[in-house]
């Protein structure tokens, strides 16, 4: 994650742009196409997503855990590992999309209404090294800044793809 931290209301708003960007730049594409690299040993759009979803799915869990549970103690998942245990490659861009999106308005239901003070509360993460203390914030700006490159690369690849 970048050193410079973002204001609350930034990383809101880019959680929130994602998927209607990615409903925009996908709209209309046949599954085919979306399932296409642009170039060889590139990823295609679902691959990405694919990617995207399991991002969300490691550090939302880090976040949903950090808020429930008094400062837990919490074991590192990396998201490429994660995807492994997922069918998320193999899904249609279409359900993958819609599940994604749900994913986020749950996400954002969550942290849209906390206190300052919530997204300054955090854990433990062990599993490389010393026990590094990260917080809801921390994970939040880590898939907002993560995702932002992601969606302009589904955006090229189907710009390309189109032709």
């Amino acid at each position: 994650m970048p050193e410079r931290v973002l204001p609350i209301d930034q990383i809101l708003t880019m959680l929130a742009a994602a998927p209607p960007r990615l409903a925009a730049a996908t709209a209309g594409c046949a599954p085919t196409a979306l399932r296409t690299a642009p170039t060889p040993g590139a990823w295609s759009a679902t691959e990405v997503l694919a990617h995207m979803r399991a991002c969300a799915d490691v550090w939302g869990d880090c976040i949903a855990a950090i808020l429930t549970q008094d400062h837990p103690t919490l074991r590192a998942v990396n998201p490429r590992t994660w995807i492994t245990r997922t069918d998320y490659v193999n899904q249609d861009y279409g359900p993958a999309l819609a599940a994604y999106t749900a994913q986020r308005s749950a996400l954002l239901a969550v942290l849209e209404p906390l206190p300052p003070s919530a997204w300054t509360r955090g854990a433990a993460v062990t599993g490389a090294g010393k026990p590094l203390e990260r917080t809801v914030r921390f994970y939040a700006q880590w898939l907002a800044t993560h995702e932002r490159p992601h969606v302009k690369q589904i955006e090229r690849t189907v710009w390309t793809i189109r032709g």
